[in-house]
């Protein structure tokens, strides 16, 4: 089963769609706040896009999240990055994400050898939480005037790390772990193409043509 949470009336085609209200493509109705009605183990991917910052605890959505998905299960995340004037000042985000974000998520890290690269958090002991994602991809989207190909990719990782205003949204796609499971296998999820929010076409489109 593939699920699209919070999905409103855009869900992603072939998808279960999950919502808070009524609205055409919304197969159930709930507050994820409150949990997800559905099996243990019911879900082979899961897409959460644009919808994380507004919950109320992260912890807990993820938790149920976790509940729900398979072994192996990929969980793709598109959120505002957090050091973004216009994301900060919103008074409807309560969680915040950027490269550190899937530090936080897992008792095991794991780094892909592709895609963008998830930091140490240093300092401060790093709590277990009460379940594992491990990264397999992270993506980060631009905005402008950072968006243009005049920038190399170490100039965007050092803008990024001295001012805010440089990146506007991120992706994550996780595969959700319960089992065993080795760095190799974790090497080839992460090697693998998986599905992507439709909300990223339009992004994707002028580098296509």
């Amino acid at each position: 089963m593939k699920i699209d949470i919070g999905c409103v009336s855009g869900k992603e085609s072939g998808y279960l769609g999950i919502g808070r209200e009524v609205c055409p493509g919304v197969d159930i109705v709930c507050d994820i706040n409150e949990g997800i009605p559905l099996p243990d183990n019911a879900a082979e991917f899961v897409m959460a896009s644009r919808i994380l910052p507004y919950v109320n605890n992260l912890f807990a959505v993820m938790a149920e999240i976790y509940r729900i998905s398979t072994h192996k299960a990929v969980v793709c995340i598109l959120a505002p990055y957090a050091h973004s004037f216009p994301h900060i000042s919103n008074p409807l985000f309560k969680q915040k994400f950027d490269e550190y974000t899937p530090r936080y998520l897992t008792g095991s890290f794991f780094q892909p050898s592709a895609g963008a690269v998830s930091p140490e958090i240093p300092d401060y002991p790093v709590p277990v939480p009460p379940f594992d994602y491990r990264l397999m991809r992270m993506e980060l989207f631009y905005q402008y005037p950072f968006n243009d190909t005049f920038y190399e990719a170490v100039e965007l990782e050092i803008l990024k790390t001295l001012q805010s205003n440089v990146v506007h949204e991120i992706m994550y796609h996780f595969a959700v772990i319960k089992k065993p499971t080795t760095a190799a296998e974790l090497e080839a999820m992460s090697r693998k193409a998986y599905p992507e929010p439709r909300a990223l076409l339009a992004r994707r489109r002028p580098n296509m043509e």
